[in-house]
């Protein structure tokens, strides 16, 4: 091609560039607003949306976030709070031979002194149990409550009311407000 031709083609391309304009320019006048809003107002009215879902959504998130700390909080503390209870239900059985022990009579004499022992040992086991919020289970004379006693039989005493718990075969004990294990017990049915 000569510097001509080239010119030419160059000219025409600008050419069509200036009739492109124009016809953007004439579509932009034939446009009619919607409610005299321009299409910048558009985009600016999209964009404020887009700001307050956007907002919404931190807003929501963080809420999340705080209360998913305040569960994982309430957790832990529990966790915590519960933490030697394997270890006691362990213990708890010792406990029971223990009062089995003491609970036993013996004509030898000899026995007597094991005897003493055994109550020394059983009164240290039980106030250290206490420290770590081990309380005994109230059950001998008192109203049955199946959330606290397993009943295992039925008994007849017509000097005391129904459900009144008239033995109790096994203690129960709670660590801090969780029954750790239900006192059994025998229960009073006068019918």
């Amino acid at each position: 091609m000569s510097k001509k031709g080239k010119k030419d083609a160059e000219v025409k391309t600008n050419e069509e560039i200036a009739e492109e304009v124009e016809e953007e320019l004439e579509k932009e006048e034939d446009i009619t607003p919607e409610n005299d809003i321009t299409p910048d107002e558009e985009e600016v009215l999209l964009l404020k949306d887009k700001i307050e879902n956007l907002e919404e959504k931190v807003k929501q998130t963080q809420a999340e976030l705080i209360n998913y700390r305040k569960r994982k909080d309430e957790e832990v503390a529990s966790l915590l709070k519960f933490a030697n209870k394997d270890l006691i239900l362990e213990i708890l059985p010792i406990l029971d031979n223990f009062e089995r022990a003491l609970s036993s009579k013996s004509i030898n004499p000899e026995f007597d002194k094991y005897q003493e022992g055994y109550g020394l040992l059983y009164s240290h086991m039980i106030d250290t149990l206490k420290k770590f919020g081990v309380e005994e289970i109230p059950a001998l004379d008192c109203v049955f409550d199946p959330n606290l006693h397993e009943a295992l039989m039925i008994g007849q005493d017509p000097e005391k009311e129904d459900d009144i718990v008239l033995e109790v075969f096994n203690k129960g004990y709670m660590l801090k407000d969780r029954v750790l294990r239900p006192s059994k017990v025998k229960v009073n049915k006068v019918n």
